[in-house]
């Protein structure tokens, strides 16, 4: 896959910078891992005809991110922002369209933001990023760099269509997988929202977030866990709430007990809480399936499956 301008961009900002060492094995990941996808070309087509002119008016300290006014868009900007359909991670108000999106991400970011080391002046990374919604929401509390990766295409396109019509460029996405990533050991904070439970391995995964980070920086770390006391583990047989790649959900003190094991220090639960049919919907902005099609139409405390129902924990 051809690299979008805003991945191209990451190498030339970062050329100087403790990443620029790095280079080399980044662009012989994104080689080999050169996925195509089916809408590539409708999207580049999609993209180019929502080349705005880049704005400094951002809001991104706001729940939903404000991007430009409505008075710079075209009249049809919500129908050639639905080009880009499912919206998954926000929500948006690009050029006074608001993007409803199925996750309201903003609710998670409040859950983060008390127990969070100051971002001002910090370099950080987050894995599994989605469209980047968080990456910017880092910009707004100060962060000189955010990185972000993600392997799945379509969020690439979202990200580029936003990248493209600001003027602040300290952001990055890059189409790949924490896995393919080498052991920068230089990100001051490191997220890694909703990934863990998706590795085969979960100790490995710890393993490569603490290699992610410089000496006394900080992991914030989302999962699904088991709310359940001691150190229990979930192990879903097939699927849970019909995801076929959730491989181990654990309680928060075995979780705990793992972080240890893997050379983190300092570790706490801040949080622990259980997704809402309001956090997580199907919208005009994606009409897919969401969170009440996964649950147990009889008790929305359990998946169709009849395992416990999301919870997660930072």
């Amino acid at each position: 896959m051809a690299l979008l301008a805003c991945q191209e961009a990451f190498f030339t900002s970062t050329k100087k910078t403790p990443l620029g060492r790095w280079h080399s094995a980044l662009r012989e990941a994104l080689t080999l891992y050169g996925r195509r996808h089916g809408r590539a070309d409708e999207w580049h087509q999609a993209l180019a005809q929502l080349q705005l002119t880049p704005t400094d008016d951002l809001d991104l300290q706001a729940d939903c991110i404000r991007i430009g006014r409505a008075e710079q868009a075209p009249p049809d900007l919500a129908d050639r922002l639905k080009a880009f359909h499912p919206w998954r991670k926000g929500p948006f108000n690009f050029f006074g369209t608001h993007i409803d999106t199925e996750w309201r991400s903003d609710w998670k970011w409040r859950r983060i933001l008390p127990h969070l080391a100051p971002l001002q002046g910090r370099a950080v990374l987050d894995l599994g990023c989605g469209n980047g919604y968080h990456l910017l929401r880092m910009l707004g509390e100060g962060a000189s760099l955010a990185l972000g990766v993600d392997p799945t295409i379509l969020f690439n396109y979202q990200f580029q269509l936003i990248w493209q019509n600001i003027t602040l460029r300290r952001c990055h996405l890059l189409p790949l997988r924490a896995e393919q990533l080498p052991a920068f050991g230089c990100f001051d904070t490191v997220f890694s929202l909703g990934v863990l439970y998706h590795r085969r391995s979960p100790l490995d995964h710890l393993t490569e977030l603490l290699s992610f980070l410089r000496p006394g920086g900080q992991l914030v770390l989302e999962t699904l866990i088991l709310d359940a006391p001691g150190q229990q583990v979930l192990l879903p047989q097939a699927r849970y709430a019909k995801m076929a790649n959730v491989y181990f959900i654990c309680s928060p003190e075995l979780l705990e007990a793992m972080l240890a094991r893997a050379g983190f220090s300092g570790i706490r639960t801040v949080d622990v809480n259980q997704t809402s049919l309001a956090e997580q919907r199907a919208t005009e902005w994606m009409t897919f399936q969401s969170l009440s099609d996964f649950l147990d139409p009889q008790d929305s405390n359990k998946t169709v499956e009849g395992y416990p129902g999301p919870t997660r924990a930072l």
